[in-house]
């Protein structure tokens, strides 16, 4: 396993719309372990393919507190949705904000699993957000798209400073 390198918005990269996978073998299942990998070490409950510059319908979230309920989902599908709900959200690709976005409640979704196995579940709460985000990263979208163009900018603006000032501080050193 191999521990990947997440982008930040304002990343290009991050608005790259995934691509359907086309099978689940050896070489999916192995990106799937650095996807848990990488979200366990960051930390973080949800990390998305595309997160990490991989343009595959591929997602993996664990909300555990000890790390006991890995979920990895491929080409999945939102086939009904209710209920409203608002929740703080951060995410890997945006370190250090987090805003309030309002999600559906409860989710009932189609995926297929890491085994090539079809599966239809349902989600609700933190776990039904989860899997909303990071369904959202693999449209080329992110949680600041829910605020305001202010918000957003101020954001952007934020981490280009803290990405250059990283980046002179490697080279510095």
């Amino acid at each position: 396993m191999a521990k990947l390198t997440i982008l930040e918005f304002p990343d290009p990269r991050l608005r790259t719309r995934a691509s359907p996978v086309e099978s689940v073998d050896d070489g999916l299942r192995s990106l799937i372990d650095d996807l848990f990998e990488t979200m366990y070490e960051a930390p973080g409950i949800g990390l998305a393919a595309t997160q990490v510059n991989v343009h595959k319908r591929v997602l993996v979230a664990d909300i555990s507190a000890d790390k006991s309920e890995p979920l990895a989902l491929i080409n999945p599908v939102i086939v009904e949705k209710d209920g409203v709900t608002a929740t703080e959200e951060g995410c890997l690709s945006v370190p250090g904000y987090y805003e309030e976005v309002e999600r559906a409640e409860h989710i009932r979704v189609k995926f297929t699993d890491r085994l090539g196995d079809d599966v239809e579940m349902e989600a609700e709460g933190l776990l039904a957000v989860c899997i909303q985000h990071e369904m959202d990263h693999l449209e080329g979208k992110l949680f600041v798209d829910y605020l305001s163009e202010a918000k957003r900018s101020r954001i952007r603006k934020k981490l280009v400073k803290e990405q250059r000032y990283r980046s002179a501080d490697a080279v510095a050193l």
